[in-house]
């Protein structure tokens, strides 16, 4: 007798190696997969923009990355005592406007040069809605808390959506390696600030677009992380206390099932290690000369140094 519905990852042709580079922007959940890839050991970069939800600023960003465009001091607005970028995270923000411009820029250049060398992108699409600055007639990717009144929200069209997954994917295919693999998603997280019938239709025109565009690029796919979420662990005991992230238990249940599908043996076997030594490296003391965790720290860095040896990349840096 079945008590839930089980949704599977399409088991990929091609598999992620130990030396590759995997390459994700979007909302915060590509955020959560890059930080288990690194927690893995493998070499991972997310969201040089900070977390981006909408498909339009998406493919803004991938164009800015793909051409290593600069901003310059006429594109940041200046609010609440610190310069921003409407194009980034909240988290870009200073007070000052050449560390704004470093922090964006130091990124864009990073971003770039990880992009060319990236075997695997993961794109994780939030929200069908997007925000106009109206002082500017600028589509942005984040309000920063600017009052409503200067803004107009609205949802995307089914032309601009298909628009943008289409140039983000000419402007990765340009820059990345030959044979790089595109997976799209859609975020499990729920707008619910939208409204929740709101919210299903944003998702739907997401998964709608994705659906129509990946079968004219033979190196696209999906990945049902929205379906995982939403009828394989449809219970409220798989989120945060808010009810609407999903919990780290259910973010490592997606991790596993696509790891299943896209990690090679020895991958799997490599970052199953790596789990261990993380966890075995949160282990402290009060004193740290007694013979036990001597030995310990001993044999765990005898485990390091194995790892070491499987991989050309640096891995569990010192500290």
């Amino acid at each position: 007798m079945k008590f839930r519905t089980e949704v599977n990852i399409k088991e990929s042709r091609k598999k992620i190696q130990v030396e590759d580079k995997i390459f994700s922007i979007g909302s915060c959940f590509a955020s959560e997969m890059s930080d288990l890839f690194h927690l893995g050991q493998l070499q991972a970069l997310s969201n040089p923009f900070g977390t981006v939800f909408n498909p339009f600023s998406i493919s803004n960003a991938v164009k800015r990355l793909h051409d290593a465009e600069f901003y310059t001091e006429e594109e940041l607005i200046a609010f609440n005592g610190e310069y921003l970028s409407l194009d980034h995270h909240t988290s870009f923000d200073t007070r000052y406007i050449h560390q704004t411009l470093a922090k964006i820029n130091n990124k864009i250049e990073e971003g770039n040069s990880f992009l060319q060398n990236s075997d695997w992108i993961i794109i994780t699409y939030g929200t069908s809605f997007i925000y106009e600055f109206l002082p500017k007639g600028k589509l942005v990717a984040n309000c920063h808390k600017i009052p409503q009144k200067f803004f107009e929200k609205r949802l995307l069209t089914h032309q601009e959506i298909t628009d943008a997954i289409y140039n983000t994917v000419l402007n990765l295919d340009d820059i990345c390696k030959d044979d790089v693999q595109i997976l799209f998603t859609v975020s499990p997280v729920r707008h619910t600030k939208d409204g929740m019938a709101e919210n299903q239709l944003s998702k739907a025109k997401l998964i709608t677009a994705i659906h129509e565009m990946i079968p004219q690029f033979e190196n696209c796919h999906y990945l049902p992380v929205y379906e995982i979420v939403m009828d394989d662990l449809r219970d409220y005991r798989f989120y945060n206390e808010d009810l609407i992230h999903p919990n780290s238990q259910a973010v490592r249940y997606i991790f596993d099932q696509f790891g299943n599908a896209y990690f090679s043996e020895q991958v799997k076997e490599f970052i199953k290690e790596n789990f261990k030594i993380n966890k075995a490296l949160q282990h402290r003391t009060d004193d740290e000369k007694d013979p036990k965790y001597i030995e310990f720290r001993e044999k765990l860095n005898q485990r390091i140094e194995h790892q070491r040896q499987k991989v050309k990349h640096k891995i569990f840096p010192d500290d």
